[in-house]
C-alpha cells in the first residue's frame, strides 16, 4: 500500500494525471515515491510508444505530424515541470556569476534571455531527434522510447539522493531529507532487469539497451561532478534541468543508433 501511495505521489507531483485525493506525505511514503520514480518513467514511456505506434499504424498522419504529437505529449504529460527547472538553471549558469548569485537567480521568478534561448534549443533538438526517429522507425525503436523516460526518471532519483544539496530548502531538500539515501537501493535492479529480459529474448535490443545505459551512466557521472562546481549542489531547478539534459542526450543516442544499427 505504501508503494502504491508513493507511486500516486509521483503522478500527482510530476505529471498532469488527475489524482484528486489527499495523499500521505510522511517519510515512509516519500521514500516509496523515490523508489518508484523509474516506474513512473516506464508508464510515460509506454504511453509515448503506444501513442506513436497508433499514430503510425492506424491513422493517415505523416511521420512529421506523428513526431510533433509525441513532442507535444512529452511536454504536456509532465506539465512542463522539468522545463521550468531547465530555464531557471540556464539563466543561472549563463550568468557566469559565483555560486551564491546563481542560486539567487534561480529563485527569481522572472525569465531571462538565456533561459528562453536554452529552452528553444532544447525543444528544437528534441523535435529534430523525434522526427528523424519516426522517419526511420524500426521495431526496436518503440522499446528504446519506453526506456528513455525510464532512465530519465531514474536519473531524477539518483540526483536527489546522491548529490549534495545546494541549500536547505525547496523541493530537492524536501525529498532528500524525507526519502533518505537508501531509497534508490532498488535502482540497480530496475536498471539491470530490462537488460536481462532483452538478453534472453532479443540480442539486438539487448545491445541497444546496453548502449543507452552506458550513455546514461557516463552522462550522470559527468553531471554529478559538474553540478557541485556549477551550483554548489542540487536544487529542485537543478534536478529538473538534469532530467531534461539526460533525456535529451538519450533522445540523441536513440537517433544516432538508427543510423548505425540496421537490424
Amino acid at each position: 500500500m505504501k508503494m502504491w501511495n508513493g507511486f500516486l505521489i509521483n503522478l500527482q507531483f510530476f505529471t498532469v494525471f488527475p489524482i484528486r485525493r489527499q495523499l500521505p506525505m510522511e517519510k515512509d511514503y516519500l521514500n516509496k515515491a523515490v523508489q518508484t520514480f523509474p516506474l513512473l518513467g516506464i508508464l510515460l514511456g509506454v504511453i509515448y510508444a503506444a501513442v506513436l505506434y497508433a499514430l503510425l499504424e492506424w491513422t493517415p498522419f505523416s511521420p512529421l505530424a506523428a513526431a510533433f504529437i509525441i513532442w507535444l505529449l512529452t511536454i504536456i504529460s509532465t506539465g512542463g515541470l522539468h522545463l521550468d527547472g531547465w530555464i531557471d538553471a540556464s539563466d543561472a549558469y549563463f550568468s557566469y556569476r559565483d555560486i551564491q548569485k546563481r542560486l539567487e537567480i534561480m529563485k527569481d521568478p522572472r525569465t531571462g534571455a538565456f533561459g528562453v534561448l536554452s529552452v528553444i534549443v532544447l525543444l528544437s533538438c528534441r523535435m529534430f531527434f523525434l522526427y528523424e526517429i519516426v522517419e526511420n522507425i524500426k521495431p526496436w525503436s518503440y522499446i528504446l522510447i519506453v526506456m528513455m523516460p525510464f532512465l530519465g526518471k531514474s536519473a531524477m532519483g539518483l540526483m536527489l539522493t546522491k548529490v549534495l544539496l545546494a541549500k536547505n530548502e525547496g523541493l530537492a531538500y524536501f525529498f532528500q531529507e524525507a526519502a533518505g539515501k537508501t531509497s534508490t537501493n532498488l535502482y540497480p535492479v530496475y536498471l539491470l532487469l530490462p537488460g536481462l529480459v532483452f538478453l534472453s529474448t532479443n540480442l539486438t535490443i539487448f545491445y541497444l539497451y546496453m548502449a543507452l545505459l552506458a550513455v546514461f551512466i557516463l552522462f550522470l557521472l559527468f553531471l554529478k561532478r559538474k553540478i557541485v562546481s556549477w551550483f554548489g549542489g542540487i536544487t529542485g531547478d537543478v534536478v529538473g534541468a538534469s532530467v531534461e539534459g539526460v533525456e535529451l542526450i538519450l533522445w540523441m543516442t536513440i537517433w544516432l543508433l538508427h543510423y548505425f544499427v540496421t537490424a
